[in-house]
């Protein structure tokens, strides 16, 4: 038997490997520094070609550096900024990034364009076309939302009756093999001809690409509770409703988010494709209509958005898995 002094230590060396890991102040000042030199190097070298944005561009990344120093020097003052130390690291390589970007494009015109814009392309971009731009994400999101919405209530239920009804599961599981291994952009000509607007026709595809893999999921998530739940229930007085909405569904809540994340994951190349192919608005839109006319820059820039988009969305439903799930909070990172 283990006792108290041998078991400490080891209690010790586990809490130790909990415990956060100290803030690099240090490095916060080095990247500070190191934009603060590439603001510098922004607006005291001349461009090679004429550009619009080169003094904003500078000004921005001489802000940024000192605000990073005062981030450093305040401590306290700035404690609800101090959460940058974290990202110190990545704070330096990105000032680094812009800098040799800033060089061999601006500054030396080294790679061709239009394939290779200047940062300040990126940055005459969000200021000058912010107002389609933000427009094209704003459809985007509508559009994302009904599919994804209508996907994951259709797969929701769908999964519920194939994990509890046998006479469902008769009806619904030959419908799903069928139908749900094939990839949603497969029925992009059949969609577009069936239904009376673009619009529409995308909605269907995103919630048939959210649906399948929620049905899956959710189906194999009540089929696996343990029968013991539904015995201590019923011995309880509880009835087939609440078995299904008070144990059923409990239990299979990680399944249903596993589900949902991988539902998400495949709605978004469906809502590109979609707005490349048939939907006259959103960023896929955007893309193509960016790359028609050969502005990289503002396809380079819509990418971006995006990319913070999806991962602002996949974010939230984390958030929402974490409230919901408090005690596996943790287990699955983002």
């Amino acid at each position: 038997m283990t006792s108290i002094a041998e078991a400490s230590p080891r209690r010790l060396r586990v809490s130790a490997l909990d415990e956060p890991l100290p803030r690099p102040a240090l490095l916060l000042a080095v990247a500070g520094l190191a934009w603060l030199g590439a603001g510098a190097l922004v607006l005291s070298w001349p461009d090679v070609q004429e550009l619009e944005r080169t003094r904003l561009l500078g000004a921005l990344a001489l802000a940024f550096g000192t605000l990073q120093l005062a981030v450093y020097a305040g401590g306290w003052l700035f404690a609800w900024l101090a959460r940058l130390g974290r990202f110190a690291p990545w704070l330096i390589v990105l000032a680094i990034w812009l800098t040799a970007w800033e060089i061999v494009t601006a500054k030396l015109d080294l790679l061709p364009l239009p394939f290779f814009p200047s940062p300040q392309a990126f940055v005459e971009v969000y200021t000058d076309d912010w107002r389609r731009l933000g427009e094209s994400l704003l459809a985007s999101l509508l559009l994302l939302f009904r599919g994804f919405a209508i996907g994951a209530a259709v797969g929701f239920v769908a999964g519920v009756a194939l994990g509890w009804s046998k006479r469902a599961g008769y009806w619904i599981h030959p419908l799903m093999r069928l139908v749900g291994p094939l990839p949603a952009t497969a029925w992009l000509p059949l969609a577009f001809f069936i239904f009376p607007t673009s619009a529409a026709a995308s909605t269907f595809l995103i919630a048939l690409a959210t649906a399948f893999p929620l049905t899956v999921l959710t189906w194999s998530g009540v089929a696996g509770v343990q029968s013991a739940y539904y015995d201590v229930a019923r011995t309880l007085g509880a009835n087939s409703r609440f078995l299904v909405l008070r144990v059923a569904i409990p239990a299979a809540l990680p399944h249903v988010f596993v589900g949902l994340f991988m539902g998400l994951g495949s709605s978004f190349a469906v809502l590109v494709v979609a707005e490349m192919l048939g939907v006259k608005s959103g960023l896929g839109w955007y893309l193509q209509w960016a790359q028609g006319w050969a502005a990289y820059a503002n396809m380079y820039g819509a990418l971006l958005v995006m990319a913070l988009m999806c991962s602002a969305l996949i974010t939230l439903l984390f958030r929402v898995r974490d409230r919901l799930l408090a005690w596996q909070k943790g287990l699955v990172q983002w």
